[in-house]
């Protein structure tokens, strides 16, 4: 491992293959891993004296408890990016409003976090992630704007996800193939360990939760059933694999192939995922893997958002597959 590329020099060598690149996107990048460090730190010494487990007592804008390691990672991030001169706006699923940077200090990036995606998992010491995504500010002017806040999907700059787990890894894209680092906790550094990861075309298991299938519509309770099926010519039936974790459930699903849903239901007509600090990122990262990300009826990557907290219904994984699904959902 030690011989290996350091996510820092990575981002160095990305660098430099473009022309007039100012160093502001490296610059924001290795802010986010310092962040990254910090809360991998916090998450794997949580359980000794249960200093940040359990909930804060209040709820985000979502009406979901905050726990307190939610809590942590937000400001992390918040108070390493705010100084960073990188950024200009960051918004995050634990805030109802977007922070804007003051002028004097802003950069020109949009930074977009869910910051500790599975956090409730924590105690049952279940894989947890941070999951982010970035654009460019695109109006004139000083004020950040909702052209700048509301980006179609496809106007990402980078997309990415830190997941802490039995060890913490830093995936990536800026569009130029799909990039995972392993941190050596003895050195503190990340290191390449999955270089241009590429998800297979087709794979053998399905990530849902069942235990909602009486909310579900009947195409996809179809869909599910169809993956269940005993078909050897069509590789079924699948195996069922699910987290709970939305982050590492993505990740096993990007590592191994299948395919990870999140339907509507009659609880969520629209879906529960959300698409800025969640579908997003992740859309960006599996279809620079190879692979596609839908609502069943429409790419992710095309959708342009009408809210910041928007939610829209998901499918995510091999291309295969996540196809086979929109052939169920299309009506």
């Amino acid at each position: 491992m030690r011989d290996k590329t350091t996510l820092v020099q990575h981002l160095q060598h990305q660098e430099k293959r473009f022309l007039g690149a100012t160093g502001e996107f490296t610059s924001m990048m290795n802010e986010i891993v310092v962040a990254a460090k910090i809360i991998s730190l916090e998450v794997n010494k949580a359980g000794i004296g249960g200093l940040i487990l359990g909930v804060t007592g209040s709820v985000n804008v979502h009406g979901e408890e905050v726990q307190k390691l939610d809590e942590f990672a937000n400001s992390t991030f918040l108070n390493i990016l705010t100084k960073s001169g990188t950024v200009c706006a960051i918004t995050s699923e634990e805030m109802a409003d977007p922070v804007i940077i003051p002028k004097e200090k802003a950069g020109k990036y949009i930074f977009m976090m869910d910051p500790l995606d599975g956090s409730s998992n924590i105690d049952v010491s279940v894989s947890i992630g941070t999951i982010f995504s970035i654009y460019r500010k695109r109006s004139i002017g000083d004020s950040v704007t909702d052209e700048d806040l509301l980006q179609k999907g496809a106007d990402q700059v980078a997309g990415g996800y830190i997941i802490y787990g039995s060890s913490t890894m830093f995936i990536y894209s800026s569009g130029n193939g799909v990039h995972g680092f392993t941190l050596d906790p003895a050195l503190g550094e990340f290191f390449l360990s999955h270089p241009d990861l590429k998800i297979p075309t087709q794979g053998n298991t399905y990530s849902v939760n069942e235990g909602n299938v009486s909310l579900w519509k009947d195409n996809q309770k179809n869909l599910v059933n169809y993956f269940k099926e005993q078909d050897e010519k069509t590789n079924r039936p699948y195996r069922g694999r699910y987290i709970g974790s939305m982050v590492a459930d993505f990740h096993r699903t990007l590592l191994k192939g299948g395919i990870f849903m999140y339907p509507v239901d009659t609880k969520n007509s629209n879906g529960k995922l959300r698409f800025a600090f969640e579908a997003a990122p992740m859309a960006f990262i599996v279809e620079n893997a190879g692979g596609r990300a839908s609502t069943g009826k429409q790419r992710i990557l095309d959708i342009t958002p009408s809210d910041i907290h928007q939610c829209v219904p998901f499918y995510i994984g091999s291309r295969f597959d996540v196809e086979t699904a929109e052939r169920f959902l299309k009506d």
